[in-house]
């Protein structure tokens, strides 16, 4: 592992998956900045690549929310001055609670602060706690505070209950714990090819590497590599049941938009789910359905826009 750079040393330091950057972890930034601030020393965000139970029960690891490049910039947009990644393996899964204070807190960062939420745990098998935190950071001389959760509607914000609500097919929801919509990203692969021959041209995304959320069609806004702005689009989730198919495919119709996408990587942000997916008994009313889609996309997209 590459040292710690000394300009990030003597940091005030969070530690944490930050899976999807919500709103609980904006407040945590925020008083991470606050003391970084008071003791006139960076702000830093330490996470880790990938998320320690994919490492260590793949079969448990739920999908993340989102990529690590994009992690990291959602940090620094959210207030840390740098985001340290510390790729996940046996040197770092094997150090106990101590050995990570003493090696990596202490050792690398040189940290003068750090804060956590009520959960954190560290050290092999998360043995470590904010308890023991506090021990061990008064008897270095190290500030340390504890920030409360967020909460909305009477409920803890975190990474689960905002991929239940995706799962649910709940994007809005998802947006509200995020403070921003739920975010696809993958490159455009050439499918069936139906869609352009029934006037409907859609980009068939693949290697998609966040949770994907509930079956439907969903109102959607398209950012491509060179375009100034995001497109609208109407976007399907699931297998094309109408045509047969079983396999379920992430397909955009991009709204007054004709280009060769194939192998261009398209992100999505997903703003409102218009309806469940259904069959249709034949192609006149799936293409009677497809207008009502996009038809409703445009009213959603309109007034989702902010003024």
């Amino acid at each position: 592992m590459r040292p710690i750079p000394d300009s990030l040393r003597r940091c005030v330091v969070s530690i944490g998956n930050f899976d999807g950057v919500h709103r609980g972890h904006a407040e945590l930034i925020d008083r991470l900045r606050a003391m970084a601030d008071a003791a006139g020393a960076p702000a830093v965000a330490l996470s880790f690549d990938p998320h320690p139970i994919a490492v260590l029960r793949p079969d448990q690891a739920p999908a993340p929310l989102t990529w690590t490049d994009r992690k990291a910039e959602l940090l620094r947009q959210a207030g840390v001055d740098a985001v340290a990644l510390f790729k996940t393996g046996p040197w770092l899964l094997g150090l106990t609670a101590r050995e990570f204070f003493d090696e990596v807190i202490v050792g690398q960062f040189d940290a003068v602060g750090l804060v956590e939420g009520p959960t954190f745990g560290f050290g092999r098998d998360r043995v470590g706690t904010v308890e023991t935190l506090d021990d061990w950071c008064a008897e270095s001389d190290l500030r340390f505070e504890i920030v409360a959760p967020s909460e909305r509607n009477g409920r803890i914000v975190s990474s689960t209950r905002i991929r239940h609500a995706l799962i649910d097919g709940k994007v809005d929801e998802a947006a509200g714990l995020l403070g921003r919509p739920h975010r696809l990203r993958g490159t455009v692969v050439r499918g069936e090819g139906r869609g352009r021959t029934i006037g409907f041209p859609t980009a068939n995304l693949g290697g998609i590497d966040t949770l994907i959320p509930a079956d439907g069609v969903y109102a959607t806004l398209a950012y491509l590599d060179g375009e100034p702005a995001p497109i609208p689009s109407a976007t399907h989730i699931g297998p094309n049941v109408t045509f047969g198919a079983s396999l379920r495919t992430v397909e955009a119709h991009l709204l007054d938009f004709d280009a060769d996408l194939y192998g261009r990587r398209i992100e999505l942000d997903l703003i409102a789910r218009l309806r469940p997916s259904m069959a249709f008994d034949g192609l006149e009313p799936l293409l009677v359905q497809m207008s009502r889609d996009v038809a409703d996309t445009r009213t959603v997209l309109a007034a989702s826009r902010p003024r």
